[in-house]
């Protein structure tokens, strides 16, 4: 096949699509001495999906940064997410054997902390009282893309992650002080927990150029499998299984306009994310859309390995949450 340019990405916001602003990840209600055992199972049962979508969502290096709002009335969920990371082709593409199919090692990584409030301003016996979740996630992986022609590639890609989330309950209401010990014994609240995850995932992608203007369509099936290590007596058991299925379609328009003498280019990207299993029932939601404009300048051949550097934002939405982001956009050419 012939060897050609294709963009890598190392982005503060990939257009991808869970930074869902939501939120549901925190659980409502403290334990009481009332709670019958088929009640305390379904809020372990709902924490493992929170920590398991909290930790996807602050280490994915597909998961966008930003600030996301949740709900409705008074007990809302406030989130933020600051990350770093993203994934790169490494060139050249190279041939495998004599099959005319070309490839190229592919590294992805990213480092992420989040944290999520929730304030309970509506809810009469508890209000006044505040849950809080802070997450650390960090992965790293790779794998390789192979290249059938000049448009069409598919990559397989393995990931490792580990996680780390710590809860904290804050009861003003005369109910949460009164069953905040049990509550904490049971591991529903105050709780901190080390968590690992693997991340197999298939990249199908369609590259077209006109005139200069490339436009790439993507769908991106991804697993994650995640279980709990460690964390304080009695920390919540975490054990799930998460899919999530983007699909994604990107335009990069070179403007024929330079400032201090780079080219500026335009484009982005929309996306949607469908959710299934672990992070939709921690997210109550079953999808995901996300806009992402951007305007760069053409840095290819004179800064290290950086093709283009410049600002990007991003507005995401789902069944009930919403949320934006706005900072760098990078993309290196490795």
């Amino acid at each position: 096949m012939t060897t050609k340019n294709h963009r890598s990405a190392v982005s503060l916001f990939p257009c991808a699509g869970i930074t869902a602003g939501a939120l549901w990840l925190l659980t409502g209600v403290p334990a009481g001495a009332q709670l019958t055992q088929a009640q305390i199972n379904g809020f372990e049962n709902k924490i493992g999906n929170n920590v398991e979508a909290a930790t996807i969502l602050g280490g994915d290096y597909g998961v966008g940064g930003g600030a996301y709002h949740s709900g409705s009335g008074g007990n809302n969920v406030d989130l933020n997410v600051s990350k770093f990371g993203g994934m790169g082709d490494i060139y050249p593409i190279r041939p495998l054997g004599d099959t005319g199919i070309g490839w190229q090692p592919q590294l992805q990584g990213n480092m992420g902390y989040l944290t999520a409030k929730k304030n309970f301003n509506s809810t009469p016996i508890q209000y006044g009282d505040q849950n809080e979740n802070k997450t650390f996630a960090i992965q790293f992986g790779g794998g390789a893309r192979f290249w059938f022609d000049d448009h069409f590639s598919i990559a397989p890609t393995f990931m490792g992650m580990y996680g780390h989330t710590e809860n904290t309950y804050t009861a003003n209401s005369a109910f949460g002080q009164a069953n905040q010990a049990q509550a904490r014994q049971l591991g529903l609240i105050d709780y901190n927990v080390n968590t690992w995850t693997v991340r197999p995932a298939l990249d199908f992608q369609y590259q077209y150029t006109w005139d200069r203007t490339i436009f790439t369509f993507s769908s991106d099936p991804t697993y994650f499998y995640t279980e709990a290590f460690s964390g304080s007596s009695g920390h919540p058991d975490v054990n799930g299984n998460s899919v999530t299925w983007q699909n994604k379609i990107d335009v990069d328009v070179p403007l024929g306009v330079e400032l201090w003498g780079k080219e500026l280019r335009s484009g982005g990207c929309f996306s949607r994310t469908e959710l299934y299993d672990g992070i939709r029932d921690g997210l109550n939601s079953e999808y995901i859309y996300e806009v992402h404009p951007r305007i760069v300048m053409d840095f290819l051949g004179e800064l290290w390995k950086v093709k283009w550097l410049g600002l990007g934002g991003s507005y995401m939405w789902g069944n009930d949450f919403h949320g934006w982001s706005i900072g760098v956009d990078a993309a290196f050419r490795f």
